[in-house]
Formats: C-alpha cells, structure tokens, sequence
C-alpha cells in the first residue's frame, strides 16, 4: 500500500522549499530504493524507524542509520534500504534554501548525506518531536510552516541569502526552466560572463558544475516519465527529455542509478510508489 500527498509550502518559504511530501510505504517487499538525484536539496524525517540511507548505489557506499537526514545536490542516487515500509516526510528545498535553513551554499552539502539536527541544532530535534507527535499530515505540514519559518527568522539567514551572487541564481533558474535544455555557453552568454566564469561560479555555489547541473535535469524529468502510471517506451522518454538517443538515455541513467534502465525498471521495489 502506497500513500503519499504533497503541499507547497507557506508563501513566505517558497524561495526557499519547493515542496513538502507525506509518504506511508508499506507491504512492500524488503530492498534497496534507489533516490534519484534532482533540482533540490532533500530533507527527511522519518516519522518510524530509523532511515538506513547510502550516498550511493551499488558503489560500497556505507549505509548510516539517519532519524533524519539532510542533502546537498547531487550526482548519483541515494540507497535507502527498507524493511517494506517507510513512513516519514520529505521536504526539497532550493539552493536559496540551503542559505536561508542552514547558514551555508549548497555546495557545502553536494555530494553528502548529513544529520539534520546537525545543520538546525536543537530547531532540528524540535522540528522532529513535533512531526512524529502530529497526527495528520496537514497537522505535520503545519509544523514543517511555523517551525521552518522561525529558522528563516532567526537572524543570520538574511546576510547568507544576500550573498549568492544574482547571476548564479539567474543561472539556476535558466536552466531549471529549460529542464537542462539549454547549452551553457548560451546561459553564460544571458549573463555576461564567460563560460568559464560560470561554471566556476555556479559550482562554487551548487556544488555541480552547470553541464553536470543540466544532465541532473533532464534525468530528472526522464525519470518522471519512467515512473508515470502510464509508462513510455524507453525511446519516447528519450526524445521528450532531450537526449540525443536512447543510447545517451542509457548513458546518463547508469551514471545516476547504477543501473541501466530496463535493469532499474525490474529491481526498484517502489517503482509506482511515489
């Protein structure tokens, strides 16, 4: 049994938190679920057991046990290894965001997997407490608005977010909106500044370089269409998501899951989940 339901977050926060989820997996049977990689910064909490979590997939990562858990962007999937049930709520933050929550660029947290409480403190322990304490999901989603707001107001999130360079952000939001169909040199070009001068902005700042940035994107969408209930053929997601070919698809999709995807296809246990 599959639940799930999402909410956008209050309007204050929405620089900051794209979005929450609410999921409740069960019935399952016991595997690895490999995390895709995507635009935000991912938060969990885990309203049950402890999340058991790898940075990587197939790879010798090792697995640590999270209450909840923090992440950067990144280049690869996550492992999270379950017992066939989850419960727990994700939130997905922006680049903006690792700023204005945690006092730091998201390149700092690219690539890595962190205790929450490690980057909040005592509001992340609280933020916790109170999560599994609510009894609905609009209760905890209520909480996720009050609690994460009071981060953004307690006083040196302001200067954090003022300093990411406009262009960066510009950069960023170029290439969301074209879903990493957009050369760099013409992102770099809307700017002003050099190829180069981007990329070493934009990974200082993201932790990814923009080409690396624009493949997340388009896996990213590539992997919504594998997961619609009405799945596509494999060259259908190609062509939609702009790869060149369904062997480029394929490229792309081993670096980021360790699997090619017909392979990922038949051993994702919550394929269909959410």
């Amino acid at each position: 049994m599959v639940t799930g339901i999402g909410a956008r977050p209050a309007p204050a926060l929405r620089r900051y938190v794209d979005s929450y989820v609410g999921f409740d997996l069960r019935g399952f049977a016991a595997g690895v679920h490999c995390g895709p990689p995507s635009r935000t910064l991912t938060a969990v909490i885990s309203l049950s057991d402890p999340l058991e979590v790898a940075a990587g997939v197939g790879d010798g990562s090792p697995v640590t046990r999270f209450g909840s858990v923090a992440g950067g962007l990144m280049g690869r999937s996550v492992a999270i290894h379950h017992d066939g049930r989850q419960q727990g709520v994700k939130v997905a933050l922006t680049p903006l965001g690792a700023r204005a929550l945690y006092g730091m660029p998201a390149a700092v947290l690219a690539h890595r997997l962190v205790p929450l409480d490690e980057l909040l403190g005592a509001l992340g322990v609280e933020l916790a407490d109170r999560l599994r304490a609510a009894s609905t999901w609009a209760a905890r989603f209520t909480v996720l608005d009050e609690m994460l707001l009071r981060v953004v107001g307690r006083g040196p999130g302001g200067d954090h977010v003022r300093r990411m360079r406009p262009e960066v952000a510009e950069a960023w939001r170029l290439l969301v909106a074209a879903r990493g169909r957009v050369q760099v040199g013409a992102v770099a070009a809307e700017l002003g500044w050099s190829r180069r001068h981007l990329a070493e902005r934009f990974r200082g700042e993201m932790g990814l370089s923009p080409k690396t940035f624009a493949r997340v994107l388009r896996f990213e969408y590539a992997h919504g269409l594998a997961t619609a209930r009405d799945r596509l053929p494999w060259p259908d997601v190609a062509t939609l998501s702009g790869y060149a070919d369904q062997a480029h698809l394929v490229r792309d999709w081993n670096e980021f899951t360790g699997r090619t995807p017909t392979a990922w296809r038949h051993g994702e246990v919550l394929l269909g989940g959410g």
